[in-house]
């Protein structure tokens, strides 16, 4: 089973340095704490500023301890209340994945 996780935000003019630092941070804890679990993350900003996190893990209780960590949590407090002017949480389970190129650079093989 593979899931991926669409994670959408807009930053709010009150995101500031601190929230550059809790990002940085938290990237490096993701993967801290799920190991090998963790396939992929891949991020993107659009022309308009809507950014695009795509996270795909293996296993759901990897993923629960994720959605459950103190540090995690804090941060979600603080993107609610300041750093995002729009966020939405999508999870979901990949039923297929195909490619012409290369499959092992991709999750879900």
């Amino acid at each position: 089973m593979v899931i991926l996780v669409l994670f959408r935000s807009r930053l709010s003019e009150r995101a500031d340095k601190e929230y550059d630092i809790t990002e940085d941070r938290l990237a490096r804890r993701v993967r801290e704490l799920a190991g090998d679990d963790l396939v992929h993350i891949k991020n993107y900003t659009s022309d308009d500023g809507e950014r695009l996190a795509l996270v795909w893990w293996r296993d759901p209780e990897t993923l629960e301890r994720w959605r459950t960590d103190p540090e995690h949590q804090e941060a979600q407090r603080l993107g609610r209340e300041q750093w995002y002017s729009f966020y939405e949480l999508t999870v979901a389970e990949v039923i297929r994945t195909s490619s012409g190129e290369d499959p092992s650079r991709y999750p879900g093989r």
